[in-house]
């Protein structure tokens, strides 16, 4: 069985991370959506809040399962044999960053890592950058699916 997991910290998980998974899904026997757990990182969203999220619509695809992690990536995929890292770029920039972090999972433990350029229409999308926008009002129900839209205002609101 081929495993790869995408690991991110899906606060919250908007369109263009569900563009990765999908199409990971379609490359790899298994695909393990890891769900950062840095308790240091201020989120607006609890790690069980996420993992719920994700396994609420990812549901769609049987061969993707939710997961979470502190520590290392790569410590995480030798414990759960997984041996490639899908990683979606949107930009040069984050090429930049990816490939060198990339480079030393290798060199740690031999697993690969596999660029994904996102869809241009998501291309622009980041988790920080849809709160910022809904804070003020602003339209993102093309950037998220609908049940998570409703759990950002949802949660925006209360924080008010």
């Amino acid at each position: 069985m081929t495993r790869a997991v995408t690991p991110g910290s899906y606060d919250p998980v908007t369109n263009g991370h569900l563009d990765i998974i999908g199409r990971a899904a379609q490359l790899f026997d298994e695909v393990v959506v890891a769900v950062l757990n840095n308790k240091t990182k201020r989120t607006l969203f609890s790690t069980e809040e996420r993992i719920e999220m994700l396994r609420e619509v990812t549901a769609q695809w049987p061969n993707v399962r939710v997961d979470s992690w502190h520590g290392l990536l790569v410590d995480y995929c030798r414990e759960n044999d997984i041996k490639a890292i899908v990683k979606g770029l949107r930009a040069v920039s984050d090429y930049d960053y990816e490939l060198k972090m990339a480079q030393m999972n290798h060199q740690l433990t031999g697993v690969d890592t596999l660029f994904m350029p996102t869809t241009p229409a998501y291309s622009f999308v980041a988790s920080s950058l849809v709160k910022e926008v809904a804070t003020y009002g602003g339209d993102v129900s093309s950037l998220l699916p609908k049940s998570i839209e409703q759990r950002l205002q949802q949660r925006l609101d209360e924080n008010r």
